[in-house]
């Protein structure tokens, strides 16, 4: 992916040359997954402009040339986080809508499962994501394919339950620009505050109200 600003040049000074994977060089390198897990750092605490070789060096406290033995550039670096974003926010969520459940109700307790876990949904991931967007767009184009993604797994949910197409559809959307919301509003609940209010939104969100037993199945994922 192409950036405005932000060169192989900017990255190296005025007399190196990127190094090769031959280069010799001493010490601890890090790894692919440690520059990424800094640039991820990066982008949640400071946004996109502050995802930079340089500064992500010195946090790592590695030299700048061991960035180029695993990755080729600082696009490089940034489609492998958008990569990360993909798999782990659309790739969970598609999942968990087309998850087992014996219920419709049911079916969106395990979307909701996303929602309270950070090992399946990555809110704060979202948010940068989105915001970075504002700036790019290449990356506002994949926030539009993920969204619709999303949007046909909720649709197929409902249907799969007997809803007629329309109706899924604006359920889908409901459910899903609500959870758009509370992430672009940095919403603030406690856990305790938004498990009282699954049942009703289940309720509001299906015209179903879970059973006992599906919300007990429910709040023993997420209590423990």
């Amino acid at each position: 992916m192409k950036t405005d600003n932000d060169s192989d040049q900017q990255d190296i000074s005025n007399n190196e040359t990127k190094p090769t994977k031959t280069s010799a060089e001493s010490g601890w390198r890090g790894s692919a997954d440690v520059w990424l897990q800094a640039a991820y750092d990066a982008l949640i605490e400071s946004g996109i402009d502050a995802v930079r070789i340089q500064p992500l060096a010195k946090k790592l406290q590695l030299s700048r040339t061991s960035f180029y033995w695993f990755f080729k550039d600082r696009d490089e670096l940034l489609n492998g986080l958008l990569s990360q974003w993909r798999n782990k926010n659309s790739g969970n969520l598609v999942t968990q809508a087309g998850a087992y459940a014996e219920s419709i109700a049911e079916a969106i307790l395990n979307l909701f499962d996303c929602w309270l876990s950070q090992d399946l949904f990555d809110s704060q991931f979202e948010f940068a994501v989105r915001s970075w967007a504002l700036q790019s767009a290449e990356v506002a184009e994949q926030i539009a394919e993920a969204d619709e993604a999303r949007l046909e797994a909720l649709r197929q949910m409902f249907i799969r339950f007997g809803f007629e197409a329309q109706k899924a559809d604006v359920r889908a959307r409901t459910i899903y620009l609500t959870q758009i919301g509370y992430i672009s509003m940095k919403s603030d609940e406690d856990l305790h505050t938004r498990l009282q209010r699954i049942s009703d939104y289940v309720e509001i969100f299906t015209g179903q109200a879970p059973e006992p037993r599906e919300l007990e199945r429910f709040y023993a994922r997420h209590k423990g």
